[in-house]
């Protein structure tokens, strides 16, 4: 495999089906997984829930051949980090990969869009502190917790805290969607995101 060429990763299992992922996971706790959605046994969008139900912190890319709404929709509500066509350049995917290492969403830029339509607004969210507000659009520029304590001085466990905070009052279930409704809220563009 062409990524195994890139000295900044290591390759370290092959899955040949849903199951045989959710049980490399566990054994080997790699830090990003690249699960294709259409699998024999166990289809890909069950082995992200699967794993990111046990280990949360695995960030997992889904691979796919086409962009269809309801996949890429399903995939990042699974837990999914990122998503990209398998049709991507090795270096777009070795960055991707090094990128979701960090914490950082990586997405084709027509999923962003058709994200973007489909990311509800919250029925009955609370009010975003001025911080809050500023860590939410960081993360949708696609910075790291890391990145974000550095540009905003102060400590990493700090934009956690923020991070989760965002999270519960726009009652979201991960980074990649409060991306995504910073962007559908007009807090950042796609252009800043990328």
């Amino acid at each position: 495999m062409y990524l195994g060429l890139d000295p900044e990763l290591q390759i370290v299992g092959e899955a040949e089906n849903g199951t045989e992922a959710v049980d490399l996971a566990y054994r080997l706790k790699p830090d990003v997984i690249l699960m294709d959605l259409i699998m024999p046994v166990m289809d890909g969008l069950i082995a992200i829930r699967q794993i990111k139900l046990a280990q949360p912190e695995i960030e997992i890319i889904a691979l796919t051949s086409f962009l269809e709404d309801e996949k890429v929709y399903k995939a990042i509500h699974a837990g999914a980090m990122g998503y990209l066509l398998k049709d991507a350049r090795a270096e777009e995917l070795a960055a991707a990969i090094k990128a979701a290492s960090r914490g950082e969403v990586q997405l084709h830029p027509e999923a962003a869009k058709r994200l973007i339509r489909e990311v509800r607004m919250p029925e009955s969210a609370e009010k975003l502190t001025e911080r809050e507000v500023e860590v939410l659009r960081l993360v949708a520029k696609g910075m790291s917790n890391k990145t974000i304590a550095s540009r905003l001085v102060v400590s990493e466990k700090t934009v956690k805290t923020h991070v989760s905070n965002v999270l519960a009052k726009l009652h979201l279930h991960s980074r990649t969607q409060a991306a995504l409704y910073a962007l559908r809220e007009g807090m950042v563009s796609l252009d800043d995101s990328r």
